[in-house]
């Protein structure tokens, strides 16, 4: 029972990893140990407080070191965030990160089957330990923190902005560039692009644009999926949220990981206020901000803003000025590459390697054949058409 206490007493004593105290799991398990000491529970009480945690465990794992280890290494504290910024750490902070590594590794290893004797009831559900060196571990993931990160980016890698925070798209697009087929070149061109950034080389923003369902949108998030174990994260955000780059820029712009700004189906109209922020943007506030972020934008518009007769035939007296600052945004991208509409030949490739992917029974002549008369009711072919048209046969095959 004493060591139980103990136990409780040093891991109260937690500063660098003192977050860890506020997960639910964790509340649950040391209100247990605590209360094992305390004669004016019952055992019932105690029986109870005892299931309650493990069901909570077993949300994550019927494992109590790895489910320690585990937030342990995800959490977001002062040394992981000093490491990650490149900092110089104090001796005072090193010596106290190793031994709350060790106290929570202590705790990590804590036997049901003593828990339940110092209950007195044999009738629980049981959980499984290791014996795993914390410091060790912990020690290799500061020195690939470029890869892993830490907080929220080491357990996700596709972000939204809500309320003006970012936060984790718990199922995100899984898209894989091996998925993908034809504008190999277009592709080829951004994955250069997103190496040169993840290997700490000048990167530039990238403006994807052509026609619809050719795979602007899949290209940038395969390019996501690709790369997440090599420290690559991407940010989504809509046109109306452009305003919220800077503070994002100022939230990852120390981190030691490197992040996509993704805008999908950007398009201006006329005096659009979100106009003028992105200019800010591409010509410069950004990339001095912040070396670890590109813009990725995709678009249907080649110079990204609706234009009608109305606007050519302004009053504006410098027309031709203004003309050239709404028709001139597109050149603030460092590499633009276009997706047109694919030709019979391109479109008939697509779907014959869609084919393949998807395993269909179905001669290519006979898939091909009706894959041009799908896209003739869809209005025209596109990589986005080619898949459709595959899903709708394995969807309907025997």
């Amino acid at each position: 029972m004493t060591d139980f206490i103990e136990t409780v007493k040093s891991v109260s004593s937690l500063a660098v990893f003192r977050s860890v105290l506020k997960n639910k799991t964790v509340e649950k398990l040391l209100k247990l140990l605590s209360d094992l000491s305390d004669k004016t529970i019952n055992q019932k009480d105690l029986i109870f407080e005892y299931s309650e945690f493990v069901s909570e465990l077993y949300r994550y794992s019927d494992n109590l070191t790895e489910f320690f280890l585990n937030i342990v290494l995800e959490d977001e504290n002062v040394y992981m965030i000093k490491k990650g910024a490149g900092e110089k750490i104090s001796p005072l902070l090193e010596e106290r990160l190793a031994s709350e590594l060790i106290i929570l590794e202590n705790l990590a290893k804590i036997n049901c089957g003593d828990v339940a004797r110092a209950i007195g009831y044999d009738g629980l559900p049981k959980w499984k330990t290791e014996d795993i060196d914390f410091s060790k571990i912990y020690s290799e993931r500061i020195s690939e923190i470029n890869k892993f990160g830490y907080g929220i980016y080491a357990k996700n890698h596709i972000f939204v902005i809500k309320n003006g925070k970012i936060k984790p798209v718990s199922f995100p697009d899984n898209t894989r560039l091996s998925q993908l087929s034809g504008y190999e070149a277009q592709r080829q061109t951004v994955i250069d692009n997103t190496l040169a950034l993840l290997n700490g080389k000048p990167a530039n923003n990238v403006l994807l644009y052509g026609d619809c369902g050719t795979g602007k949108s899949s290209t940038v998030k395969a390019i996501a999926n690709e790369y997440k174990n090599r420290g690559l994260r991407l940010i989504e955000l809509k046109k109306k949220q452009l305003h919220e780059i800077p503070l994002i820029v100022e939230t990852v712009s120390r981190n030691p990981l490197k992040f996509i700004l993704f805008i999908d189906d950007l398009s201006f109209t006329e005096n659009d206020d979100d106009f003028a922020a992105l200019k800010a943007i591409l010509e410069g506030s950004v990339s001095s901000a912040a070396d670890n972020l590109v813009i990725y934008a995709t678009s249907n518009r080649r110079h990204l803003i609706k234009e009608s007769f109305s606007t050519r035939e302004g009053d504006d007296i410098h027309f031709n000025d203004t003309m050239q600052e709404l028709l001139s945004l597109s050149d603030r991208f460092g590499i633009r590459v276009v997706f047109e509409k694919p030709d019979k030949k391109l479109y008939l490739s697509v779907v014959e390697d869609l084919a393949k992917q998807y395993e269909l029974d179905m001669s290519v002549d006979e898939i091909k054949k009706r894959a041009e008369v799908f896209a003739l009711e869809r209005g025209g072919r596109s990589p986005r058409v080619a898949k459709q048209f595959i899903e709708l046969l394995k969807g309907t095959e025997k």
